[in-house]
């Protein structure tokens, strides 16, 4: 049936829609066919199918098209979209954006620059003086609780409308901004102190007159600035001179990309080559740079000195810059400043993380409404029980403001009080070491999350590479037959040395004319071999780095032998952006070929036998993510020998190297088995080849439009049949624990979606080989797609197939997005697992966004590198892992752990807990409201409906605080389910997620309780002691406090001693109180009511009594509890058992 399905377009258009019949072909080939797709919904089910025509109209994506703005949308919240949108415009109008321009910049001269350009401060801080106090106020009253008590506070200064003291309402309130503001002022300290850390920092500034001290903060475009070692850089410059030899340096770029490994940077060669510091001046020399962007990965730029004939230009790239906020890890670097301030890629960069507010926070609010709305309606029922008698309209606001104990102002205070505890708790457990909370709002969060979105490199897996394969087509070396090659390779370099010598001998210099292209022989396996580990040992951006060389550095450039000893030093570190680069220099090393020196210029082998072979760097193509390839033009020093070596994935390697029949079949292979591909090929160039490539290539570089196609079309012209010397396998190894933590949040009920920038190949293995995908089960790999007809072609494949994990790749998600977003979401969603291979950061975002908007389920990301910043940023609950890849995931992130393995408990055992913690704290603080206020609403029904308040002053203000307060706290403490037991059943997470703990039917049954007991406190105190009456403040109230202990004790699950503590000092308290606060326990004012009688209280009939009526307000509850748990127990309580 399903291969039969009709496609229905739903057109715009009166007329009657044309349907396509279920025998046309389903092939798209023309573009007219696409574009008859424009409007075509996507069927998510069989059914759909068979219903009638007109249902078509009323499908996803025909249903979001319709949706009407009137008058209840207007109600309902679009007025805020409304007011929102207005305020958006005005602001736009009103702070306009200068436009960015590109620039010259004059060395050393600022005076020239055409235009003004920002202060190159940095401004953390939130306000200053002036808005500090409005902009907290606003913070706090656009939440409608604060609001509310704001305005039922203002109305007691209205004489008319007061109700008991002013300080009932105002100390509240009072309290909580005071807590808000310290809190915020403290921040705002901080912050403001490490600007003025930062923009105090001293510089040395290169004038006319020699260096000067200069502040961070006064650095100015076209400023020639010195950055000592370890030294952070101020602004954005063009890396002018360097003190190290080679006309290089290295820097740390760990705070602007997140990347731990030291990035090579090259001064520019005319500025380098001047003999002293002060020619600077001396020369007429200015940089044309493009104006501020984004990209922190590209630059373009001229660098020109005018002063000579003819004028030297030079282009300028990525790496001729020194961007701000990274640190200069080798040397002393001179460089112009070409951007400051706002204008640099470390601020452009910097996005205004949103602030997240918790499921739980937005539940209570709804709730919050709910009851205002209780509280007037019960107003108005006063007042019309009343006969809206006199001045109704101020009777009905008094009511209004006595039954205000509805709504506790204590409900944010205990939240926030009960998320810094869980904090606390989450930092403290031993069992997940250097867990940091970082976002306290939020702890609840991880008790309700649904779908788990991760990255792959460094979060399941440990981001350390190891060499495990080499394939040379006909032969495959493993691990096991490493020792293979390593004698092949001593054996083909005593050789080549005796060769050499045989050589040297007979001319005493080497020739320069290229060898004529040999015949075309099969080579041996040892040739292979030495070509191969040649090319891996050559073709990388590695730099081999000496600790030993830092203490003689002043020393000058060893040689001879003196040279052999440095380089034989056990401190050598390699250097590079790549740790698969990395990884395949040390096999290098380990198999005999060493990398030992490197330069801007040349770089150093060492071979077995220990000679050194120097080969002269003549270009170098850098790694991008558009080209996946690197590739590096050497001229070998003994022979003159040019080659091109290139290395790269193999979607991009495979049409650049010679036709071969096993590439695509082993990349396949060594995919399935978790490695990481890259193939190596090479290419000899005669000297009159690399002559015109030269000249081609630095005139495409000094272009300044659209210089990167130019430079990119130049280099291809080199890519064409070049000879595949071999396929090299990489390991990155899964992360300690990483297959029972993802089973454990499968079981959970969380669906995980994979989201990597690697191929689809290595990410559908690592998904297999951690389990994320489970052994039984299909994996669906989504086909290429580049339009509308294929998109809708493979999903209508896709939805025929069922439980099973998909794998698509960033390309085709793009497409599917495009043309079917709600169809793809609501498929995808169906699956247990999801791999989304080729995903860029943005990407990222993308789909957690998605995930949000659709499902409306609370979402996770979780990852270690500055490529997941935005993922993280985007989800309900972000959580970062310090890695290799440095700290800035784990510095943007809500919750930071060290390791992968440590989510298990951070959601089943903590996140269980805040959210379970939170809904019954959230609920009895409402209850301690909603009682009081029904125990005032029969007090006012008896005596005539009048609007005067039943507790005075002090009374209101220490029921909520030191007579119930640290008992109803110490529900932060309680646990349902031990920790052990949350881990070993984690099908008990399902159940948090279904947002059961806090919802409308649990708030209706506290709400049933508060009435029932309120109505038994109030009628008891009446009907029991109608001789003693002026008593009934002191009667009433006692029966409150021991009944809100009592129900603390009823709510505890799990008993702690601080629990116990607790409820003793409230009850210590209150009987304190009894003797000192006498004249708070008349009824209505005091001057009205009776003074309390020490001797009544302590009589056995008032003791009784009160014992009575706490009685029959709490014994039918315990009985419904004991009975509800006998015989219908909830889950957990079957498996504590």
């Amino acid at each position: 049936m399903a291969d039969s399905i009709p496609l229905n377009p739903v057109r715009k258009s009166s007329r009657k829609p044309a349907y396509y019949n279920a025998g046309r072909p389903a092939r798209y080939q023309l573009e007219d066919e696409y574009s008859s797709l424009d409007e075509m919904p996507l069927m998510m089910s069989e059914e759909a199918f068979e219903n009638d025509d007109s249902d078509y109209q009323t499908l996803p994506r025909a249903r979001v098209s319709q949706r009407r703005r009137g008058l209840a949308w207007f109600l309902c919240g679009g007025w805020k979209v409304l007011c929102s949108s207005c305020c958006e415009c005005l602001v736009h109008t009103c702070r306009r954006k200068k436009e960015l321009k590109p620039r010259t910049v004059w060395l050393g001269h600022p005076e020239k620059c055409e235009e003004r350009y920002p202060k190159n401060a940095i401004k953390n801080q939130k306000y200053n003086i002036v808005t500090f106090v409005p902009g907290v106020l606003y913070q706090q009253f656009k939440f409608f609780l604060n609001l509310y008590f704001l305005v039922v506070a203002c109305s007691q200064f209205v004489p008319s409308l007061k109700i008991g003291y002013l300080y009932t309402y105002w100390a509240p309130l009072g309290f909580v901004l005071a807590v808000t503001m310290v809190r915020e002022a403290v921040d705002e300290v901080r912050r403001c102190r490490r600007d003025k850390e930062m923009n105090s920092q001293l510089y040395s500034k290169l004038t006319m007159r020699g260096k000067i001290n200069v502040k961070s903060s006064d650095i100015q475009v076209g400023d020639l600035i010195i950055v000592e070692k370890n030294q952070r850089i101020p602004a954005d410059m063009i890396f002018l001179r360097t003190s190290e030899k080679t006309g290089s340096c290295f820097i740390r770029t760990d705070q602007l990309d997140g990347e731990t490994d030291w990035k090579l940077k090259i001064a520019v060669a005319c500025t380098q080559r001047l003999s002293a510091l002060g020619d600077l001046f001396s020369i007429s020399a200015y940089v044309y740079a493009q104006k501020p962007q984004l990209d922190i990965h590209s630059f373009e730029g001229n660098f020109t000195r005018e002063d000579c004939d003819p004028p030297i230009h030079e282009s300028l790239s990525i790496e001729n810059t020194l961007w701000a906020s990274t640190v200069v890890a080798s040397g002393t670097v001179i460089g112009v400043v070409i951007y400051t301030g706002k204008e640099t890629r470390s601020v452009l960069n910097t996005s205004q993380s949103k602030n997240k507010v918790g499921l739980l926070d937005l539940e209570l609010n709804r709730l919050t409404k709910a009851l205002f709305l209780a509280q007037v309606v019960l107003a108005i029922v006063m007042v019309a029980l009343q006969g809206f008698l006199g001045p109704w309209f101020r009777n009905l606001f008094r009511f209004v403001v006595l039954f205000s104990y509805i709504i506790p102002i204590s409900l944010r205070v205990n939240l926030d009080m009960g998320k810094s505890a869980y904090g606390w708790m989450i930092m403290k457990d031993e069992n997940i070491p250097g867990t940091v909370v970082r976002t306290s709002t939020i702890p609840e969060e991880l008790g309700r999350l649904v779908y788990l979105l991760t990255d792959k490199t460094g979060t399941l897996t440990q981001n350390e590479m190891f060499f495990r394969r080499l394939h040379l087509g006909t032969v495959s070396y493993g691990t096991d037959t490493m020792d293979e090659i390593q004698s092949h390779i001593i054996q083909s370099y005593a050789q080549v040395s005796t060769a050499q010598s045989n050589d040297s001998s007979a001319s005493s210099t080497p020739s320069r004319k290229p060898q004529p292209p040999a015949p075309k022989v099969r080579k041996s396996v040892s040739s292979r071999i030495h070509e191969a580990v040649k090319a891996i040992a050559l073709c990388h951006n590695v730099t081999p780095v000496y600790e030993s060389r830092a203490s003689n550095g002043a020393s000058t450039e060893p040689e001879g032998t003196e040279a052999d000893q440095d380089f034989s030093d056990d401190n050598r570190t390699y250097q590079a952006s790549s740790p698969d680069e990395v990884a395949l220099v040390r096999w290098t090393e380990s198999i005999g070929l060493t990398l030992v020196n490197r330069d801007l210029t040349s770089l150093q082998l060492k071979t077995p036998a220990g000679q050194i072979l120097t080969y002269f760097i003549l270009q170098i193509f850098p790694f991008t993510s558009e080209s996946k390839r690197m590739g590096i033009i050497v001229r070998e020093e003994a022979t003159g020998d040019i080659t091109f070596y290139m290395k790269g994935a193999d979607v991009a390697m495979a049409s650049i190297v010679q036709y071969n029949d096993w590439l695509e079949e082993e990349c396949g292979n060594m995919a399935r088995e978790g490695l990481r591909t890259l193939v190596v090929a090479k290419k000899s160039l005669s000297e009159e080849q690399y002559q015109d490539f030269e000249n081609r290539y630095n005139q495409a570089k000094l272009s300044i439009h659209d210089r990167a196609l130019k430079v990119a079309a130049v280099v291809e012209s080199l890519e064409r049949e070049m000879e595949l010397l071999c396929l090299t396998g990489v390991e990155d190894q899964l992360q300690a624990d990483v297959r029972p933590t993802l089973e454990l949040l499968r079981n959970a009920g969380i669906k995980i979606w994979m989201l990597t920038g690697d191929k689809l190949e290595t990410a559908t293995c690592i998904a297999k080989s951690s389990h994320l995908v489970s052994r039984n089960q299909d994996i669906h790999v989504f086909r290429p797609v580049s339009n509308r007809g294929e998109a809708h072609l493979e999903l209508n494949a896709f939805r025929r197939k069922h439980d099973c994990a998909l794998v698509i790749s960033g390309d085709s998600l793009e497409v599917c997005l495009r043309y079917y977003e709600h169809e793809f979401v609501e498929l995808a969603c169906q699956c247990p697992a999801v791999v989304c291979c080729r995903c860029s950061p943005t990407q990222k975002a993308q789909i957690v966004r998605l995930l949000q908007q659709h499902t409306a389920n609370r979402t996770c990301a979780i990852g270690d590198g500055g490529n997941d910043v935005s993922m993280i940023q985007a989800a309900d609950c972000g959580i970062g892992i310090e890695g290799k890849e440095g700290k800035q995931a784990s510095l943007a992130a809500d919750f930071s752990i060290t390791q992968f393995k440590h989510i298990g408990r951070l959601l089943m055992v903590h996140g269980r807990n805040s959210y379970k913690r939170s809904a019954a704290l959230g609920q009895f603080v409402m209850h301690r409201g909603m009682i009081i206020s029904t125990m005032q609403a029969v007090f006012s029904s008896i005596f005539y409906f009048a609007s005067i308040p039943l507790y005075q002053g002090f009374l209101m203000v220490g029921y909520a605080t030191v007579y119930t307060m640290f008992p109803v706290f110490s529900l932060v403490l309680d646990q349902d389910v031990k920790p052990d037991m949350a881990l070993l059943y984690p099908e008990l997470y399902k159940d948090l997620t279904k947002g059961r703990s806090l919802s409308f039917k649990t708030f209706l049954i506290w709400v049933l309780i508060s009435v029932y007991q309120g109505g038994i406190l109030m009628y008891g105190a009446l009907v029991l002691f109608d001789q003693e009456f002026v008593h009934v403040v002191a009667i009433s109230f006692t029966a409150l406090i021991l009944t809100e202990l009592l129900m603390v004790a009823l709510t505890i699950r799990t008993w702690h001693w601080l629990m116990v503590v607790a409820e003793l000092i409230s009850l210590g308290c209150y009987l304190a109180s009894l003797a000192f606060l006498n004249e708070y326990f008349g009824i209505g004012r005091v001057t009205l009511g009776a003074f309390l009688d020490l001797s009544f209280i302590t009589t056995r009939v008032f003791l009784w009594k009160v014992c009575a009526i706490t009685l029959v307000s709490c014994l039918p509850l315990y009985i419904i509890k004991y009975l509800k748990r006998k015989f219908s127990p909830p889950s957990y309580s079957k498996l504590s058992s």
